[in-house]
Protein backbone atom coordinates (compact mmCIF):
# COMPACT_ATOMS: atom_id res chain seq x y z
CA UNK A 1 0.00 0.00 0.00
CA UNK A 2 1.24 3.29 -0.93
CA UNK A 3 1.71 6.24 1.60
CA UNK A 4 -1.55 8.01 2.11
CA UNK A 5 -2.30 10.90 3.86
CA UNK A 6 -6.03 11.39 5.65
CA UNK A 7 -6.81 14.14 6.90
CA UNK A 8 -9.97 15.34 8.96
CA UNK A 9 -10.90 18.86 9.64
CA UNK A 10 -14.00 20.34 11.49
CA UNK A 11 -13.58 23.57 9.31
CA UNK A 12 -15.65 23.02 6.10
CA UNK A 13 -15.74 25.09 2.89
CA UNK A 14 -15.46 24.97 -0.83
CA UNK A 15 -11.64 24.99 -0.93
CA UNK A 16 -9.58 22.82 -2.31
CA UNK A 17 -7.10 21.09 0.03
CA UNK A 18 -3.40 20.50 -0.71
CA UNK A 19 -0.07 18.77 0.90
CA UNK A 20 2.94 21.04 0.50
CA UNK A 21 6.56 20.18 1.89
CA UNK A 22 10.23 20.44 1.10
CA UNK A 23 9.62 17.46 -1.56
CA UNK A 24 7.89 19.99 -3.93
CA UNK A 25 10.28 22.86 -3.08
CA UNK A 26 6.89 23.98 -0.67
CA UNK A 27 4.32 24.95 -3.72
CA UNK A 28 1.23 25.34 -1.75
CA UNK A 29 -1.66 23.78 -4.64
CA UNK A 30 0.38 21.66 -6.79
CA UNK A 31 -2.01 19.59 -8.77
CA UNK A 32 -0.24 16.35 -8.21
CA UNK A 33 -0.38 16.92 -4.31
CA UNK A 34 -3.87 17.79 -4.56
CA UNK A 35 -6.20 15.68 -1.70
CA UNK A 36 -9.77 14.54 -2.85
CA UNK A 37 -12.77 15.00 -0.63
CA UNK A 38 -14.20 11.44 1.09
CA UNK A 39 -16.15 12.98 3.35
CA UNK A 40 -17.71 15.99 4.47
CA UNK A 41 -14.53 17.17 6.37
CA UNK A 42 -12.77 14.28 5.26
CA UNK A 43 -9.73 14.61 2.54
CA UNK A 44 -7.48 11.52 1.46
CA UNK A 45 -4.19 11.63 -0.97
CA UNK A 46 -2.11 8.69 -1.93
CA UNK A 47 1.69 9.41 -2.46
CA UNK A 48 2.35 9.39 -6.68
CA UNK A 49 4.38 6.73 -7.26
CA UNK A 50 6.19 8.49 -10.01
CA UNK A 51 7.75 10.85 -7.23
CA UNK A 52 10.51 9.47 -4.58
CA UNK A 53 9.72 9.71 -1.20
CA UNK A 54 12.64 11.68 0.90
CA UNK A 55 13.85 9.40 4.44
CA UNK A 56 12.40 12.37 6.59
CA UNK A 57 9.52 14.26 5.01
CA UNK A 58 8.40 17.37 6.06
CA UNK A 59 4.98 18.66 4.53
CA UNK A 60 1.77 21.30 5.89
CA UNK A 61 -2.11 21.20 4.14
CA UNK A 62 -3.22 24.21 2.54
CA UNK A 63 -6.14 25.33 1.00
CA UNK A 64 -4.45 26.80 -2.12
CA UNK A 65 -2.24 29.30 -1.17
CA UNK A 66 0.24 30.26 2.03
CA UNK A 67 -2.15 33.04 2.72
CA UNK A 68 -4.61 30.27 3.47
CA UNK A 69 -2.77 27.32 5.38
CA UNK A 70 -3.75 25.59 8.35
CA UNK A 71 -3.60 26.75 11.77
CA UNK A 72 -3.78 25.69 15.16
CA UNK A 73 -7.25 25.53 17.08
CA UNK A 74 -6.61 29.31 18.35
CA UNK A 75 -6.18 30.95 14.73
CA UNK A 76 -1.92 30.84 15.31
CA UNK A 77 0.67 29.45 13.15
CA UNK A 78 0.88 25.22 13.07
CA UNK A 79 4.17 23.72 12.89
CA UNK A 80 5.62 21.78 9.71
CA UNK A 81 4.87 17.81 10.44
CA UNK A 82 7.38 15.10 9.82
CA UNK A 83 6.56 12.00 8.93
CA UNK A 84 9.27 8.83 8.25
CA UNK A 85 6.37 6.32 7.08
CA UNK A 86 6.89 5.08 3.44
CA UNK A 87 3.57 3.28 4.02
CA UNK A 88 0.34 3.11 5.86
CA UNK A 89 -1.60 6.10 6.66
CA UNK A 90 -0.70 9.80 8.02
CA UNK A 91 -4.27 10.62 9.71
CA UNK A 92 -3.44 14.34 10.72
CA UNK A 93 -6.06 16.73 11.84
CA UNK A 94 -6.49 20.26 10.85
CA UNK A 95 -8.40 22.22 13.47
CA UNK A 96 -8.48 25.94 11.58
CA UNK A 97 -7.22 27.40 8.50
CA UNK A 98 -6.18 30.91 7.41
CA UNK A 99 -8.54 32.65 5.67
CA UNK A 100 -6.94 34.68 2.34
CA UNK A 101 -4.33 36.11 4.89
CA UNK A 102 -6.65 36.62 7.51
CA UNK A 103 -6.00 34.20 10.99
CA UNK A 104 -10.12 34.20 10.87
CA UNK A 105 -12.99 34.65 8.52
CA UNK A 106 -13.87 38.50 8.68
CA UNK A 107 -17.31 37.33 7.97
CA UNK A 108 -17.59 35.40 10.98
CA UNK A 109 -17.22 37.88 13.65
CA UNK A 110 -20.01 38.46 16.02
CA UNK A 111 -22.44 41.18 15.46
CA UNK A 112 -22.54 43.87 18.58
CA UNK A 113 -25.88 44.35 19.01
CA UNK A 114 -26.22 46.13 22.14
CA UNK A 115 -23.90 48.38 23.83
CA UNK A 116 -26.11 50.07 26.89
CA UNK A 117 -25.90 51.12 30.33
CA UNK A 118 -28.64 48.63 32.39
CA UNK A 119 -30.03 49.81 35.80
CA UNK A 120 -29.20 47.58 38.39
CA UNK A 121 -32.05 48.30 41.05
CA UNK A 122 -30.65 45.98 43.69
CA UNK A 123 -27.37 47.49 43.63
CA UNK A 124 -28.85 51.41 43.00
CA UNK A 125 -26.37 51.54 40.42
CA UNK A 126 -26.23 50.48 36.82
CA UNK A 127 -23.89 48.74 34.47
CA UNK A 128 -22.80 48.56 31.03
CA UNK A 129 -24.11 45.39 29.42
CA UNK A 130 -22.90 44.39 25.88
CA UNK A 131 -24.65 41.76 23.73
CA UNK A 132 -22.28 39.44 21.21
CA UNK A 133 -24.77 37.65 18.52
CA UNK A 134 -23.71 35.33 15.69
CA UNK A 135 -22.65 36.62 12.82
CA UNK A 136 -25.52 34.92 10.98
CA UNK A 137 -28.12 35.64 13.59
CA UNK A 138 -30.40 38.14 11.38
CA UNK A 139 -30.28 35.53 8.39
CA UNK A 140 -32.18 32.96 10.36
CA UNK A 141 -34.83 32.49 12.67
CA UNK A 142 -33.79 30.39 15.10
CA UNK A 143 -33.66 30.63 19.29
CA UNK A 144 -29.89 30.81 20.90
CA UNK A 145 -28.63 29.63 23.82
CA UNK A 146 -26.96 32.52 26.05
CA UNK A 147 -23.77 32.38 27.85
CA UNK A 148 -23.45 35.72 30.76
CA UNK A 149 -19.74 36.49 31.29
CA UNK A 150 -18.66 38.56 34.11
CA UNK A 151 -16.07 41.25 34.51
CA UNK A 152 -16.87 42.33 30.71
CA UNK A 153 -14.42 45.03 30.43
CA UNK A 154 -11.66 42.04 29.85
CA UNK A 155 -13.47 39.45 27.28
CA UNK A 156 -13.40 41.33 24.14
CA UNK A 157 -11.40 43.43 21.13
CA UNK A 158 -8.47 44.77 23.31
CA UNK A 159 -10.16 44.47 26.42
CA UNK A 160 -8.41 46.25 29.48
CA UNK A 161 -5.34 46.72 30.94
CA UNK A 162 -5.16 43.41 32.22
CA UNK A 163 -5.93 41.99 28.76
CA UNK A 164 -8.40 40.43 26.90
CA UNK A 165 -9.98 36.60 26.43
CA UNK A 166 -10.78 38.16 22.94
CA UNK A 167 -14.08 36.04 23.44
CA UNK A 168 -15.48 37.65 20.12
CA UNK A 169 -12.67 36.38 18.09
CA UNK A 170 -13.00 32.84 19.65
CA UNK A 171 -16.82 32.47 18.30
CA UNK A 172 -15.50 34.01 14.85
CA UNK A 173 -13.10 30.58 15.16
CA UNK A 174 -16.05 28.61 16.21
CA UNK A 175 -17.89 29.66 13.60
CA UNK A 176 -15.77 27.96 10.99
CA UNK A 177 -16.80 24.88 12.57
CA UNK A 178 -20.49 25.99 12.84
CA UNK A 179 -20.08 25.71 16.15
CA UNK A 180 -20.72 29.32 16.89
CA UNK A 181 -24.76 29.55 17.85
CA UNK A 182 -24.67 31.02 21.05
CA UNK A 183 -25.33 34.70 22.71
CA UNK A 184 -22.73 36.27 24.43
CA UNK A 185 -23.99 38.65 26.97
CA UNK A 186 -20.89 40.68 28.75
CA UNK A 187 -21.32 42.05 31.82
CA UNK A 188 -18.83 45.17 32.69
CA UNK A 189 -17.42 44.56 36.99
CA UNK A 190 -18.30 47.30 39.66
CA UNK A 191 -14.88 48.39 39.52
CA UNK A 192 -14.15 49.22 43.65
CA UNK A 193 -17.45 47.21 43.91
CA UNK A 194 -16.29 44.43 42.22
CA UNK A 195 -15.08 42.61 45.83
CA UNK A 196 -18.61 43.20 47.49
CA UNK A 197 -20.28 42.32 44.05
CA UNK A 198 -18.55 38.99 43.32
CA UNK A 199 -18.66 37.54 47.21
CA UNK A 200 -21.71 36.15 48.53
CA UNK A 201 -22.35 35.81 52.28
CA UNK A 202 -19.08 35.70 54.74
CA UNK A 203 -15.98 36.11 53.19
CA UNK A 204 -12.55 37.19 54.04
CA UNK A 205 -13.23 40.52 52.89
CA UNK A 206 -16.52 40.94 54.89
CA UNK A 207 -20.26 40.43 54.00
CA UNK A 208 -20.32 40.88 50.37
CA UNK A 209 -23.51 41.56 47.84
CA UNK A 210 -23.13 38.51 45.54
CA UNK A 211 -26.89 37.48 46.38
CA UNK A 212 -27.93 41.19 45.12
CA UNK A 213 -25.95 41.03 42.02
CA UNK A 214 -27.23 37.77 40.74
CA UNK A 215 -30.74 38.58 42.13
CA UNK A 216 -30.03 41.42 39.27
CA UNK A 217 -28.95 38.77 36.61
CA UNK A 218 -31.75 36.68 36.93
CA UNK A 219 -34.83 39.00 37.71
CA UNK A 220 -33.72 41.89 36.12
CA UNK A 221 -30.87 41.27 32.94
CA UNK A 222 -32.15 38.33 31.85
CA UNK A 223 -35.98 39.13 31.12
CA UNK A 224 -34.57 42.18 29.58
CA UNK A 225 -32.10 39.93 27.25
CA UNK A 226 -34.98 37.30 26.64
CA UNK A 227 -37.45 39.65 26.01
CA UNK A 228 -34.74 41.83 23.00
CA UNK A 229 -33.54 38.39 21.78
CA UNK A 230 -34.18 35.27 20.51
CA UNK A 231 -33.05 33.31 22.82
CA UNK A 232 -33.72 29.61 24.31
CA UNK A 233 -34.75 30.47 28.07
CA UNK A 234 -34.50 27.16 29.96
CA UNK A 235 -31.80 26.78 32.33
CA UNK A 236 -30.73 24.37 29.87
CA UNK A 237 -29.22 26.57 27.65
CA UNK A 238 -28.39 28.98 29.89
CA UNK A 239 -25.14 29.62 31.43
CA UNK A 240 -23.10 32.09 33.42
CA UNK A 241 -19.26 32.22 33.28
CA UNK A 242 -16.50 34.29 34.49
CA UNK A 243 -12.75 34.09 35.85
CA UNK A 244 -10.91 34.42 39.50
CA UNK A 245 -14.20 36.61 41.56
CA UNK A 246 -16.00 36.61 38.59
CA UNK A 247 -15.51 32.41 38.65
CA UNK A 248 -16.82 32.15 42.18
CA UNK A 249 -19.74 34.25 41.54
CA UNK A 250 -20.74 32.40 38.03
CA UNK A 251 -20.18 29.68 40.61
CA UNK A 252 -23.00 30.82 43.31
CA UNK A 253 -24.99 31.48 39.95
CA UNK A 254 -25.49 27.64 39.77
CA UNK A 255 -25.32 26.95 43.64
CA UNK A 256 -28.17 29.61 44.34
CA UNK A 257 -30.21 29.37 41.11
CA UNK A 258 -29.92 25.95 39.47
CA UNK A 259 -33.55 26.65 38.30
CA UNK A 260 -31.70 29.64 35.57
CA UNK A 261 -28.38 28.79 35.18
CA UNK A 262 -27.60 25.46 33.69
CA UNK A 263 -24.34 25.78 32.20
CA UNK A 264 -21.36 26.89 34.52
CA UNK A 265 -18.12 28.11 33.16
CA UNK A 266 -15.81 28.60 35.66
CA UNK A 267 -12.57 29.58 35.10
CA UNK A 268 -9.70 29.74 38.22
CA UNK A 269 -12.51 30.57 40.66
CA UNK A 270 -11.29 32.42 44.47
CA UNK A 271 -12.32 30.38 46.33
CA UNK A 272 -10.15 30.85 49.27
CA UNK A 273 -11.83 34.03 50.09
CA UNK A 274 -15.07 32.41 50.24
CA UNK A 275 -15.58 30.51 53.94
CA UNK A 276 -18.59 28.95 53.11
CA UNK A 277 -18.15 27.53 49.67
CA UNK A 278 -17.85 24.09 50.20
CA UNK A 279 -20.21 23.73 52.46
CA UNK A 280 -22.67 25.53 49.83
CA UNK A 281 -21.44 22.97 47.15
CA UNK A 282 -22.67 19.88 48.43
CA UNK A 283 -25.81 21.56 48.95
CA UNK A 284 -26.62 21.85 45.69
CA UNK A 285 -29.57 19.79 44.17
CA UNK A 286 -30.76 21.01 40.71
CA UNK A 287 -34.28 20.70 39.89
CA UNK A 288 -33.03 19.91 36.30
CA UNK A 289 -29.47 18.29 34.58
CA UNK A 290 -26.51 21.07 35.54
CA UNK A 291 -23.35 21.20 33.19
CA UNK A 292 -20.46 22.45 35.11
CA UNK A 293 -16.71 23.21 33.44
CA UNK A 294 -14.18 23.91 36.10
CA UNK A 295 -10.75 25.04 34.58
CA UNK A 296 -7.59 25.99 36.61
CA UNK A 297 -3.38 26.10 36.24
CA UNK A 298 -0.87 24.88 38.11
CA UNK A 299 0.78 28.29 37.37
CA UNK A 300 -1.65 30.18 39.41
CA UNK A 301 -0.66 29.49 42.91
CA UNK A 302 0.23 26.35 44.78
CA UNK A 303 -3.61 26.05 46.55
CA UNK A 304 -5.52 26.76 43.13
CA UNK A 305 -5.53 22.85 42.02
CA UNK A 306 -6.27 21.01 45.42
CA UNK A 307 -8.61 23.81 46.19
CA UNK A 308 -10.43 22.92 42.86
CA UNK A 309 -10.38 19.06 43.71
CA UNK A 310 -11.98 19.82 46.78
CA UNK A 311 -14.57 21.38 44.68
CA UNK A 312 -15.51 18.58 42.67
CA UNK A 313 -15.38 16.26 45.67
CA UNK A 314 -18.13 18.74 47.18
CA UNK A 315 -20.47 19.26 44.34
CA UNK A 316 -20.26 15.26 43.18
CA UNK A 317 -22.67 14.89 46.42
CA UNK A 318 -25.26 16.30 44.18
CA UNK A 319 -27.50 14.16 42.95
CA UNK A 320 -26.85 12.42 39.25
CA UNK A 321 -28.07 15.43 37.68
CA UNK A 322 -24.41 17.13 37.58
CA UNK A 323 -22.69 16.70 34.48
CA UNK A 324 -18.85 17.94 35.68
CA UNK A 325 -15.56 17.95 34.35
CA UNK A 326 -11.79 19.62 35.59
CA UNK A 327 -9.51 20.58 33.63
CA UNK A 328 -6.15 21.82 35.15
CA UNK A 329 -3.50 23.36 32.73
CA UNK A 330 0.42 22.57 33.82
CA UNK A 331 1.21 25.74 32.22
CA UNK A 332 -1.76 28.38 33.03
CA UNK A 333 -1.34 31.39 34.83
CA UNK A 334 -4.06 34.01 36.71
CA UNK A 335 -4.23 35.96 33.68
CA UNK A 336 -6.56 37.06 30.37
CA UNK A 337 -4.13 35.47 27.71
CA UNK A 338 -5.13 31.74 29.81
CA UNK A 339 -8.51 32.46 30.49
CA UNK A 340 -9.10 33.42 26.82
CA UNK A 341 -7.00 30.13 25.22
CA UNK A 342 -9.46 27.77 27.58
CA UNK A 343 -12.40 30.09 26.32
CA UNK A 344 -12.14 27.96 23.05
CA UNK A 345 -12.22 24.06 24.69
CA UNK A 346 -14.80 25.28 27.17
CA UNK A 347 -17.14 26.69 24.75
CA UNK A 348 -16.95 23.24 22.69
CA UNK A 349 -17.67 21.72 25.43
CA UNK A 350 -20.58 23.33 27.26
CA UNK A 351 -22.39 24.00 24.05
Amino acid sequence: MPLRFDLTTPETDDRPVFLSGDFCDWYPDLPAFQLQPIAPGRYQLDWPSDVALPDILVYKYTRGGWDQVELDAWGGGAPNRTTRRTSGSCRDVVPHWRWYGHAVNPAWWPRLALDEPIPVPQLNTSRRVRVLVPFDYEQTDRSYPVLYLNDGQNLAGSGSDYGSWTVDRTMALLAGQHRHAVILVLIDHGGTERVSEFTPDRTLAGTGNGRRYLDFLVNTLKPYIDTRFRTLPAPTHTGIGGSSLGGLISLYGGLLHPGTFGKLLVFSPSLWISQTVYRDARRLNPPQPITVYLYGGKQESRHMVSALNQLVRALQHAPERLNLTLVVDPSGRHNEATWGRAFLPAMQWLF
